[in-house]
């Protein structure tokens, strides 16, 4: 069994760290190398979010069932300021900051499932996962 990784965020250097966490248990896990990438980038984008937004927070990367199948499954929580508008922070091109606005619509392109829960003040969790393939 794969025990969660659990990285602490704050700067650039935490942002590598979650996206080699996300790296190293795909590969376990017996993703394609394209999969590997895809969720290692994902990670990056959400990890680059809280950077970005509220400063410091928490990645989690791990092995859960969704939906009755194995999942890699990553959390990224923040305290920050949170997303007034889901919905619109999921379109391709929305942007808050001075970023591409590619952050959020991107992770969910790349990863099987993507859920966002946020309230104004009171932070933000992103959920996003990867289906483990059927000889991982």
């Amino acid at each position: 069994m794969w025990d969660d990784v659990v990285v602490d965020v704050g700067n650039p250097d935490d942002i590598v760290a979650a996206r080699q966490a996300g790296h190293h248990l795909a590969r376990d896990l017996g993703f394609s190398l394209t999969d590997v990438t895809m969720i290692a980038t994902a990670i990056s984008e959400v990890a680059r979010n809280i950077t970005s937004y509220a400063g410091r927070g928490t990645v989690r990367v791990g092995v859960q069932d969704r939906d009755g199948r194995k999942a890699l499954v990553v959390r990224a929580e923040d305290d920050g300021p949170g997303i007034a508008n889901i919905e619109r922070a999921l379109e391709d091109g929305y942007s808050t900051g001075r970023g591409l606005g590619l952050g959020l619509p991107g992770a969910r392109r790349l990863m099987d499932r993507l859920i966002v829960e946020s309230t104004p003040g009171d932070g933000t969790v992103v959920e996003m996962w990867k289906w483990i393939p059927p000889n991982g």
